[in-house]
This record gives C-alpha cells, structure tokens and sequence, in this order.
C-alpha cells in the first residue's frame, strides 16, 4: 500500500581502465495466514504492452540535474581525471524507496587537487526527487570522490555510507536519517587512491567488513608527460602501467564502531591496480568470495578457506587473464548464474581492443574464457566499458547485461571515440545454453546516443517490479532509465534479513515455479565505483503459479518458504516460517 504517496515496506526492526598504449589501443515454512496485500506499483509508461527490453530517460522531469566534475579545464592531463565517479542506490530514510548518492568528483588548479560536494536525492516516488544533500548533513567537499558503497555496518537498522577518492574515504553513519562522519573514529585511515568498495562478512562473526581496492601511486609529484594517440595531439594521459599498484586493504568490523586493518592478516597480494571489485559466494561453499578487476595487470580471485582466510587463485582457477594469457584493463565486474546451473558466472568490462571478459563458472570455483561462444564479442572492440551489471530486464527469467561506455582519451585513435553509447544485451539462449544478443538501439533513445560513461547502478525505483538503471557520465549529468519493458510478465522480489542483523552478502536464492529453476545472490560491491539495490528480483514470465524459495545462508544452514504469490516483494528473515510481504503495517 502507499503512505503518503509512497510506498511503504513493513519495518524490519533495527534491524580500466585501461591500458593505454601508443598503438591504437572489455524449511518447509508455510504460506501466510492472512491473504498480503500487494505493494502498488507506479503507473507504467510507454511503450505499452511490450515485452522487450525498453527504457524510459525519465531525468528531465526527475529533479535529478547533477554532473560528476573531473576538473579536466585545467589542462592537467591527469590520470586522476579518467576514472569518474559512480552511483549509491540507498533507502536512507527506510521509507521503501531507494534513494541517489551522486559523488561529487573534483577540481585541478595549480597542481591542487580538491574535492566538489556529492549530493543525495530523497525518492519521492513515480520518479521525482528532492535534493536533501543540506538536510541531511553530507555537505563535506574535502574529498575528491569517486565511488560509493552502502552498508548498514553499526547493526541498527539503517544503512551508512562509505565513499571513496583519491587519498581517502568517508564513512558517514546514519543516524535515523541524519549522516556524520566517523572517518577518524572508526579508525579507517587516509591515504592511497581508494576506488571501488565492496562489504561483507569475511570472518563469520556476523559483521560486516569492508574491502577497499587502491589503484595506483600517480600524484602531482609522479606525473610525467607522455606521448599521446594522435599527431594533432601529441601528449595525452599517461597509461597505468607507467605507474605502481597500491595495496588493497580489508578492514574488520569490530562491532564496536570501529575497524581495524586486517590486510596483513588474509595475505592480498600487493601488485594489483583496482578498479572493480564484488564480494559473493562463487565456489558454492556458503562462504564470501572476492574478486578484484585491476587495470592492465592480472585479475584477482580470493577464494574463503576453511580456516576464514582468503587464498589468491585468479590464475589457476581461470579468472586472471584473457583467453590468451593476457591481462587487461578491468574496470567493472558482476556475477550471474547465467546457465541455470546454479553456479555464478563472472563479467568484466575491460579495455578497447580487448574482449570484455566472461568467465563461465564451470563449478567448485573453476572457470572458462567463453566472451566470443556466448556472443558479447559481437559488439566490437572499439568500446571502453565501465559500469555494468545484470538483471532481468524484460522479465523472461534471464538475467540481461547493461554496459557503460566511454574512453579515457579525448582523442583516441580511430575507429575508437571518445564518447561511446552504452550497452544492453538481451539473454536469448535457454536452459543450459548462453547467448547474448545486442538489442541497445531496440531499448529506447538513451542507448542511441553517445556519452563518456563510468558508474552504473540498478534497482527497482518505483518498486513495480521492474529494474531501473542510474548511470553517471563525466562532465555530463547523471541519467535516469526507467524500466518499462517487461509488460505482461510476472516476478518476485525478496529482501533478505540476516539473523540479529547478520549480513547477508553471499547469500545464495534459488526459486522453482512450474518447471523453472533460477538462482540470485545477494553481492557487495560489484559494477564500478557504484552501489546496487540489495534486494533480489526474479522475472518469471507467464508463469502465475505460488514460489517456492530455498536461501542458503552465508556460514549457515539453507532455509525454504512455500507458496509465495508472484508480484509482490517479500521480507525472507533468517529462522523465521513465514515470509512478510513488503508493505506498510
């Protein structure tokens, strides 16, 4: 039901880059007692009645009018100016709809590097938002910014934020709405180039942790000149690879407000150059994984052992390099159990002149270089690719692939451009089988024309069952995609509440309808630099028949609720029969 024109969930307690090169450079539980009222979703507008994949630019009349700033007016040609910021999906205010948290970015003046506000837009609902960035205490600019990740990592029921840039992070917790920054008390230190973050519970303790991947160690006082891709312009930003990787970094959650830095203890390796980064579950052994997309050196694959420690098996597990053995310039990074077979596959956005990578996860955390058997290299390799992430775009029951777009040079060597469209592919292969099928000019103006891409987040806006896409774009105002396709077909959504608060990243969903089988999980981290709706959203076609859902949680034992009706969103909580539907009380 609605609640003051918005949509209202019942509370839950408190509860890559890129290598630029010279030459022209990817339990038995039961059914409710009460029949649940469903959650009314916002009027669907134009096309109508389609089932493809068709989205609606909606940012004109959203109130949304914010660019990410670079400071690429001063000439600089920094490495900094190339990575962009992302996009936080975040329910700030837990009143059922998710909210925007744009980072800022920065400006270059002297050699000076200084940051720009961010700014947070409240949801209104039916896609009107109210900039509450003043109100709500986030007005600190001191922080050239660049990525966003959301947690609730105090435990009460309301989710915080960390945002990351160059030479350090925020942490604003957030107290029944109102942020504050506890950077220096949570004991997160300054310092490095922090890029994308991702959360989860690594140790088994119920809290939440934090993995940050750095980059590399580019500053004003390492900032040599160099050759740049054409003639009429003969210096250009620097490649990565003229610089050093910087450490990545695990901080534990020690439940008393405050982290402490644990790197040492799991063994990361310390020559990567982070990009990208997502925590999930990807041997099937109920514990979080993590792989980290790094730009121009080899990827990396943390795989939990027994004993909660993290082992690096990118290389032998075939998730490091391309087909041929060789490293590329990773960017962004998200998982998928794109065969129904229950295991999650894994997709990087990569380089120009570079396949974006799927690794086709063939069990146990063992994977294959498939990019060109499952058709994504048919787009191409002109593109510089970014953001990403999958979701059921058209409500088929698999899982579709968005793609930001855009390059890092102002003036790449053709046939490559500096502004580039973006990306959908369509799954059109069946059970067992995998195929990607470009359709971006069939899914509505936005994906027609060309912009410099970077940060993408997906989430259901208006709560209609539909996956929305924000995407940010350097020098150039966020967009906002309205999902309209899909029209006609059903789905469930689930919002998945640990035990006492505990985390549930990793957490693997599987559902059986009539005769189909598909697989969610729920993932910290992933894309670039961004922040996607936590709740997990299933497509199922014409199927109207009840759901049976099977979680298994992370560190714990599996759990089944029977009978869920389709079209609406769910409240799954770790021990308890029955699932709560999300609406007010």
């Amino acid at each position: 039901m609605t609640h003051g024109g918005r949509v209202v969930p019942c509370r839950i307690g408190n509860i890559s880059w890129f290598a630029l090169m010279l030459f022209a450079v990817v339990s038995g539980c039961s059914q409710p007692v009460v029949e649940p009222k469903p959650v009314e979703p916002t009027t669907v507008l134009t096309p109508k009645a389609t089932p493809t994949i068709f989205f609606e630019d909606v940012t004109p009349s959203s109130g949304v009018h914010f660019s990410y700033r670079n400071g690429e007016e001063a000439g600089e040609l920094t490495l900094l100016e190339t990575l962009g910021g992302g996009v936080g999906l975040i329910d700030y205010d837990r009143d059922g709809l998710l909210d925007l948290f744009l980072p800022g970015g920065g400006s270059l003046s002297g050699q000076r590097i200084s940051g720009l506000p961010s700014r947070l837009y409240r949801n209104l609902g039916n896609f009107r938002f109210e900039d509450v960035t003043e109100k709500v205490g986030l007005v600190d600019a001191s922080l050239y910014t660049h990525g966003v990740a959301v947690a609730d990592y105090d435990g009460d029921g309301w989710p915080d934020l960390l945002v990351t840039g160059y030479n350090g992070v925020r942490l604003y917790q957030n107290r029944r709405g109102l942020f504050h920054d506890v950077t220096s008390e949570a004991g997160l230190k300054q310092g490095g180039w922090p890029t994308s973050a991702a959360w989860g519970d690594l140790d088994g303790d119920g809290r939440v942790d934090l993995f940050i991947t750095h980059y590399v160690d580019w500053s004003f006082s390492n900032h040599p000149r160099c050759p740049g891709y054409v003639a009429q312009h003969p210096f250009g930003v620097c490649s990565p690879r003229v610089f050093k990787g910087l450490p990545d970094v695990i901080y534990r959650n020690l439940g008393n407000g405050k982290f402490q830095d644990v790197t040492h203890l799991y063994g990361l390796r310390p020559d990567g150059k982070g990009l990208g980064v997502i925590i999930a579950d990807l041997d099937g052994d109920s514990r979080p994984d993590i792989y980290v997309a790094n730009d121009t050196t080899e990827n990396f694959l943390y795989l939990h052992q027994a004993n909660d420690r993290l082992e690096e098996m990118g290389l032998s597990r075939g998730v490091a390099f391309n087909g041929h053995g060789i490293a590329q310039g990773s960017m962004g990074v998200d998982i998928s159990d794109a065969d129904g077979s229950g295991h999650f596959s894994l997709f990087v956005t990569n380089f120009q002149n570079e396949p974006h990578a799927f690794y086709r996860n063939l069990g146990h955390g063992r994977f294959h270089f498939a990019s060109e058997a499952v058709g994504l290299t048919t787009i191409g390799f002109t593109f510089v690719g970014f953001g990403t992430g999958f979701a059921d775009f058209d409500r088929d029951g698999r899982e579709d692939l968005i793609i930001a777009n855009g390059h890092i040079s102002q003036h790449p060597a053709p046939p490559s451009e500096y502004r580039q469209r973006p990306i959908v592919f369509r799954h059109v292969g069946d059970d067992r089988t995998i195929r990607y099928t470009d359709v971006s000019l069939e899914a509505g103006s936005y994906f027609h024309e060309k912009r410099v891409g970077r940060g993408v987040a997906l989430g259901d806006l208006d709560n209609d069952g539909r996956i929305d896409a924000v995407i940010s774009h350097i020098n150039e105002p966020v967009t906002i995609l309205r999902n309209v396709g899909g029209e006609g077909r059903n789905w469930l959504g689930l919002n998945l509440v640990g035990r006492n608060g505990r985390d549930t990243t990793g957490a693997t969903v599987a559902i059986q309808v009539d005769n189909q089988r598909q697989s969610r999980q729920v993932k910290g981290g992933a894309s670039y630099l961004s922040s996607h709706d936590r709740r997990v959203l299933f497509g199922l076609g014409s199927s109207t028949s009840p759901v049976r859902v099977t979680v298994r949680w992370p560190y714990g034992s599996s759990q089944t609720w029977e009978n869920l009706a389709v079209n609406h969103y769910w409240i799954l909580k770790e021990g308890e029969a029955a699932g709560q539907l999300m609406t007010s009380p």
